[in-house]
């Protein structure tokens, strides 16, 4: 993973933790690198932090209450 999608991807884990303040930090990383790992070896890399984090918004929704989107 190139530093820019690095950077994004810290981004997404830092609206998550947020979004999800009650949620176990190690949880919100797993479903980032669950979702991040399903995208390995696709050519086309920029809008994999957005899928990323759809992806793992989606996980920890079904176990986790979210705060309202600020």
């Amino acid at each position: 993973m190139d530093t820019d999608e690095q950077h994004h991807i810290d981004e997404v884990r830092r609206r998550l933790r947020t979004r999800f303040p009650q949620a176990d930090p190690g949880s919100i990383d797993e479903a980032i690198a669950s979702a991040h790992h399903r995208l390995d070896g696709r050519p086309i890399r920029a809008f994999v932090p957005v899928l990323v984090e759809r992806a793992a918004l989606n996980a920890l929704r079904g176990t986790h209450r979210d705060t309202p989107d600020l």
